[in-house]
């Protein structure tokens, strides 16, 4: 479980990089950019389909958009210069929140692959 869980980890710091690299694109006209967030977006699929053969996909879609939600915003906040404001804190609160609710709450259903 814990192999899924780092190839978890991984997928969501490659779909996060990969995002990062989208204003950088320039609409997919700048070749570097677009290259980058292509190769950064498909590990992080790949990642993500050997995770779900342990974690059920709903666990791993929320932890993978909630964390990928949380980490873009505070990267937008120091590298793009993007306002935070006391709402939206209070909102990515809640996401960790949720997210940590939904994978603590959900050991007790793992089922071992077959």
């Amino acid at each position: 479980m814990l192999q899924s869980y780092l190839l978890l980890t991984l997928a969501i710091i490659l779909e996060v990089a990969g995002t990062m690299l989208l204003p950088l694109s320039n609409n997919f006209t700048k070749l570097i950019p677009t290259f980058g967030l292509t190769i950064f977006y498909i590990g992080s699929f790949y990642c993500l389909t050997f995770s779900l053969k342990v974690i059920p996909i709903s666990i791993v879609y929320a932890s993978w958009s909630g964390m990928g939600i949380f980490l873009i915003t505070i990267l937008g906040y120091f590298i793009y210069r993007q306002t935070v404001n006391w709402q939206v804190a209070i909102g990515l609160l809640l996401i960790i929140t949720g997210v940590i609710l939904v994978n603590i709450y959900s050991l007790s259903n793992y089922k071992t692959p077959l």
